[in-house]
């Protein structure tokens, strides 16, 4: 794993986590530590910078040298907002010409994730995304900062605020990545950590006792 110098790195925080009863879903833990927590330490040492895509209070997070990002368009329109506000900060950034974004519920995202999806970067202009078993996982890639203004009139045309509808119109590439093992058994990288259940699963797959 190395840090890949120009591209900054964003934990999309922002979702209502209804399927986990309106819980904050960065703030639970599993096992011992908070799902942000293991998330941004395994995304942090990839980037040369890191914030966190989330509304309300943003002390909350107590990451101290990590932004805290609101979205910059009104009315909870769902992580492609949440992307929109980490490009439009990154594009601040001296010498950042790509974001990579992360859901802040796959605490098993994979430690060469930048490496990859930058080496597949032939076209610096559309986004990188991650695959894995079969399906594209639109909010888990590379973003070229100059796609800003793109989606920005994207989410104010306001036809769709899906992001494989963003994607395929914008035109992009995948990278595929394996199952991972742990010692509670092998997953997928992109496990997402929605329910009760899930953060059950997750558990075990650590092999680390609940709190």
């Amino acid at each position: 794993m190395t840090t890949v110098a120009g591209f900054a790195g964003l934990v999309l925080a922002g979702g209502r986590s209804t399927r986990m009863g309106g819980d904050d879903k960065a703030l639970l833990r599993l096992g011992g530590r908070r799902m942000i927590d293991r998330v941004a330490a395994r995304l942090a040492p990839q980037v040369c910078r890191l914030a966190i895509s989330a509304n309300g209070d943003p002390a909350r997070f107590g990451l101290p040298g990590v932004a805290v990002l609101p979205d910059t368009l009104p009315g909870w329109l769902g992580p492609l907002a949440g992307v929109l506000a980490g490009l439009e900060w990154a594009g601040d950034l001296p010498g950042v010409t790509g974001l990579v974004t992360v859901a802040t519920d796959t605490p098993f995202l994979p430690v060469d994730l930048v490496d990859r999806l930058a080496a597949a970067r032939s076209n610096p202009e559309r986004p990188v995304v991650a695959a894995s078993g079969g399906r594209i996982h639109p909010v888990d890639a590379l973003w070229p900062v100059a796609a800003a203004a793109d989606l920005r009139r994207f989410l104010e045309a306001g036809e769709t605020y899906k992001a494989m509808r963003f994607i395929d119109d914008i035109g992009y590439s995948a990278v595929t990545f394996d199952r991972v093992d742990l010692p509670g058994g092998s997953v997928d990288p992109f496990f997402n950590v929605n329910t009760r259940e899930d953060l059950a699963t997750a558990v075990r797959l650590l092999g680390e006792t609940a709190p």
